[in-house]
């Protein structure tokens, strides 16, 4: 019975001894590199801008370092823009779903090994849901590889003057064990941000709220809750992963403006939609509406018809022949009343009619 009770004292220290600890355990199945928080209250960092000239509205530690998570998924949608711009790409272009896109987890739309979809489409994916097998898939039907499609990042990061920012994915997720985490700043966010803005078809993606995907199969909503709630707004992308906190660059436009504003690293979801708000109300309460352009005429080879003239301009021919008579009749009246005058001063009488001799006194 002794050697029973030892035997199952041994068994007991031998499991324990095998199975790691709480942490350990935890650290293995995430298999996440070890990387800082970079999160704030209200927020690590946080800019608001003019669209189009640039001007810092507001700011607060806006070149502080945080991690975008999905937000650089505009840079997968600045370079394909790009690329449809020079022809190198269209919207019909199927692009294949290779067992690299299948498998890469997060938020998604489920493609399959071997399927095919329309650019377009995964481009709503991409912006819609923030499908992260729709950002490698789109990557690798463009580069041939995640690794070459990041370094096209890099590269227009760093022509863009994107000094704080260092891609490392495609589609923002953390990174795993022996990765580096990309990052970036509020203030390259926005440079980012204005870069797309130069391209308006990027908005039909940004703005979306809702849409079918797979035939109508999926139902895809944006995770940007100023859409259909702040007026005038109509993108652009949110960002997040625990140790980077909730992020977003959000633009909006009225009156002829257009403001960007970007929050970083905050702790709270509802905080950052709140603080985005608030920094784009404080740029357009400073703002003063601008004038609509007036729309381009053609210039036109011959004067406009009578039927064509402006209705108050016109006048009936009837009218102006009338007038014409009665301005020749006053003439000619006032020289005669002018000329009886003269004569009369001077003693001259008028000519007499024929046969009729007048008597000078």
């Amino acid at each position: 019975m002794t050697r029973i009770i030892i035997l199952a004292g041994v068994l007991s220290l031998l499991c324990q001894s095998a199975i790691p600890s709480g942490p350990a355990r935890a650290k293995s199945a995430s298999g996440r590199a070890r990387i800082p928080d970079r999160t704030g209250t209200p927020y690590l960092g946080a800019i608001v801008v003019n669209a189009e000239t640039g001007d810092v509205v507001f700011e607060d530690n806006a070149d502080a370092q945080c991690y975008p998570a999905s937000i650089i998924k505009l840079m997968d949608l600045l370079l394909i823009e790009e690329k449809i711009q020079q022809h190198t790409l269209t919207l019909s272009d199927k692009v294949p779903v290779t067992a690299h896109a299948a498998r890469i987890g997060g938020s998604q739309v489920y493609l399959k090994e071997k399927e095919a979809f329309p650019l377009e489409e995964l481009l709503y994916a991409l912006m819609v849901q923030s499908a992260n097998d729709a950002a490698t898939a789109l990557a690798l039907h463009i580069a041939g590889s995640t690794e070459s499609f990041v370094g096209m990042m890099q590269e227009k990061a760093d022509a863009l003057g994107m000094k704080q920012t260092a891609f490392h994915t495609v589609h923002g997720l953390p990174p795993a064990k022996d990765q580096e985490p990309d990052v970036s700043s509020p203030r390259d966010l926005v440079t980012l941000a204005r870069a797309l803005l130069k391209y308006p078809d990027a908005l039909r993606y940004t703005s979306t709220q809702v849409r079918g995907f797979r035939n109508g199969t999926m139902e895809m909503r944006n995770h940007n809750r100023l859409l259909g709630s702040f007026d005038g707004c109509d993108g652009l992308k949110t960002g997040y992963f625990k140790l980077g906190g909730y992020s977003i660059v959000a633009t909006a436009k009225r009156g002829g403006n257009r403001f960007i504003s970007v929050v970083a690293g905050s702790k709270e979801k509802k905080v950052r939609d709140t603080k985005a708000r608030e920094l784009l109300s404080r740029a357009f309460s400073t703002a003063h509406p601008k004038a609509a352009a007036a729309p381009a005429l053609e210039p036109s080879p011959r004067q406009p018809q009578a039927s064509q003239r402006h209705p108050q301009m016109e006048k009936p021919a009837g009218s102006r022949g009338a007038t014409k008579k009665l301005f020749l009749l006053v003439l000619v009246v006032a020289v005669g009343a002018a000329l009886y005058v003269v004569w009369r001063r001077k003693g001259i009488p008028p000519t007499p009619p024929p046969g009729v001799h007048y008597q000078l006194k």
